[in-house]
C-alpha cells in the first residue's frame, strides 16, 4: 500500500523516540503531494473532522496530508488550514511545537531536519521550531510535559520561555479550555518527573492556587525545605519517585491549597486543611477535573493531619477518621491513595524526611483490615435480638468497630512494650 504513495514520511514523535532509542506505539505519518480523492482510491479511512487525517486500510496507522496552518482567531482552534497538494514537508514541519518533534523519516530511513532537531535533542534542549509556537497556547502546556517527561537534565530555550511569557502578557493563555488544560495536567501528572511540569508554566498564571505558594514560610522544625511552594514540588516528586498513580499525585499537589489563604488571613497555617477543601473544589469545578480525582484530593487535605498523628489519636476519632471521614470500608483503594500521600506530604520535606519512616500507614492498613474483619451481620443480628432498631442498630456497629480499634491499638502497645 506504501508503494502507492510516492511521498511519505514517518514525522513527530515516533522519529525523535528512535533517536532517543525508546518505542514508540504511536507512528504517525505525513504524505506530500495526495488529495483526499486519492487517499479514499486507496482504501484509507478518513477520520479528521478539522483537517485531512486518514487510518491505513491495514496498519490503521494515522496518514495526514502535508498542511500549513494560518492563526485565524484566538485559542487552539483558531487556524485555516491549507492541505493542497503544493504544501511541502519542510512546511509541514514548521507548523510543529518543538525541533525535536519536527524531525521526519523517509522510507529508506533517512531523516529529514530542517529545523536542528537532532542538535537540539543531542544537547538535551526543549526549543521551538518557529514563532507559529506563539500561535497555540496548548503548546506551552505541551513544552512544560515534555519537561516532565525527560527531567531536569533538559531545558527550556531562553528564546521558548520568552515566548511562553508572551503569550502570558498578550492574554492569549486565557483563551485556554479548561478541558485541554486538565488533559495536559493529567498527562503531565503521570509523567516520571510531573513537579517539573508546574515548575516550567510557575509565573504565566495557569495554576493560580500553585503559584501563590511560593513565599508562604512553615515552621522549620516540620519542614527544613522551605515554603509551602517548595514543600509541594516534593510531595510531588515524591509521589512519582514512588510511582504512585496519577489521582495520588494530584492528591500530593493539591493536599496544601489552604496554606497560602490561612496565611493570608491569619500570618499562621492552622485549618489550612480544612479551608483547602474549598480551594480544591473551586480548581477542579474550573478546570472539569473529574469527580474521582476531586474526592480523593478533598479527603486528603481535610484528613491528612489526623492521619499523620494517628499513634496519638483516641479509639474514638481513629474511627471517626477511618470509617467516617474516609469511608474506607466502602472504599478501600481510595483510602490506600490516601494513605500514600500522606506518605508523600511527611517524606516531601528535604533530605532529612525523605527516607523516614512512615508507619502510620501500616497501621492505618492494619485497622483497616481488622475493622473488615469484624462480623458486622453478627452485630446486627444480635442488635435486633435486643430488640434495637433503626439509628440503634447503627449505633451497635459503631459501638463494636470502636472496639475492635481499641482492641488492635492495645494489643499493638502490648507487643511494642515486650
Amino acid at each position: 500500500m506504501n508503494k502507492q504513495l510516492e511521498n511519505v514520511y514517518l514525522v513527530g514523535g515516533a522519529v525523535r523516540d528512535s533517536l532517543l532509542g525508546h518505542t514508540s506505539h504511536d507512528l504517525d505519518y505525513v504524505v506530500v503531494g495526495e488529495t483526499t480523492d486519492t487517499m479514499a482510491a486507496l482504501g484509507f479511512q478518513s477520520v479528521g473532522s478539522d483537517f485531512p487525517v486518514f487510518l491505513h486500510p491495514h496498519t490503521k496507522h494515522e496518514y495526514a496530508l502535508a498542511r500549513t496552518e494560518r492563526k485565524s482567531g484566538k485559542g487552539y482552534t483558531g487556524f485555516t488550514v491549507d492541505a493542497s497538494t503544493s504544501v511541502t514537508l519542510e512546511e509541514d514541519l514548521a507548523r510543529r511545537d518543538l525541533t525535536i518533534n519536527s524531525m521526519a523519516m523517509d522510507a529508506n530511513g533517512q531523516i529529514i531536519d530542517p529545523y536542528n532537531g537532532q542538535t537540539d535533542l543531542k544537547n538535551k534542549t526543549l526549543k521551538h521550531t518557529t514563532a507559529a509556537f506563539a500561535e497555540d497556547p496548548v503548546r506551552v502546556l505541551r513544552v512544560a510535559r515534555f519537561l516532565a517527561r525527560f527531567g531536569d537534565e533538559w531545558t527550556i530555550h531562553p528564546d521558548t520561555c520568552a515566548l511562553m511569557k508572551k503569550l502570558r502578557d498578550n492574554g492569549e493563555l486565557t483563551h485556554l479550555v479548561p478541558e485541554r488544560v486538565w488533559k495536559e495536567t493529567e498527562k503531565a501528572l503521570a509523567e516520571k518527573y510531573p513537579h517539573l511540569f508546574f515548575e516550567a508554566l510557575n509565573g504565566l498564571g495557569i495554576f493560580p492556587e500553585v503559584e501563590i505558594m511560593a513565599g508562604v514560610p512553615q515552621p522549620e522544625t516540620h519542614h527544613p525545605e522551605g515554603d509551602v511552594y517548595t514543600h509541594t514540588m516534593l510531595v510531588v516528586k515524591r509521589a512519582a519517585d514512588l510511582n504512585f498513580d496519577v489521582e495520588t499525585r494530584f492528591a500530593a499537589l493539591t493536599h496544601d491549597f489552604g496554606k497560602a489563604h490561612c496565611y493570608q488571613k491569619r500570618k499562621n497555617l492552622r485549618g489550612h486543611e480544612q479551608e483547602g477543601v474549598a480551594i480544591i473544589e473551586a480548581f477542579c469545578e474550573r478546570l472539569k477535573v473529574p469527580n474521582h480525582f476531586k474526592a480523593l484530593a478533598t479527603l486528603t487535605s481535610d484528613n491528612h493531619t489526623r492521619c499523620h498523628t494517628l499513634f496519638e489519636l483516641t479509639p474514638k476519632t481513629v474511627h471517626k477518621l477511618i470509617v467516617e471521614n474516609m469511608n474506607a470500608l466502602k472504599h478501600p483503594t481510595r483510602f490506600k491513595q490516601f494513605l500514600q500521600a500522606c506518605l508523600c506530604d511527611a517524606q516531601g520535606r528535604g533530605d532529612t524526611f525523605v527516607n523516614r519512616a512512615y508507619p502510620q500507614l501500616l497501621l492505618a492498613e492494619s485497622l483497616l483490615d481488622a475493622l473488615t474483619q469484624l462480623d458486622t451481620k453478627a452485630v446486627v443480628r444480635q442488635a435486633l435480638s435486643q430488640g434495637k432498631k433503626g439509628p440503634d442498630i447503627g449505633g451497635a456497629v459503631r459501638e463494636a468497630q470502636i472496639k475492635t480499634i481499641r482492641a488492635y491499638l492495645a494489643k499493638e502497645k502490648a507487643e511494642q512494650s515486650t
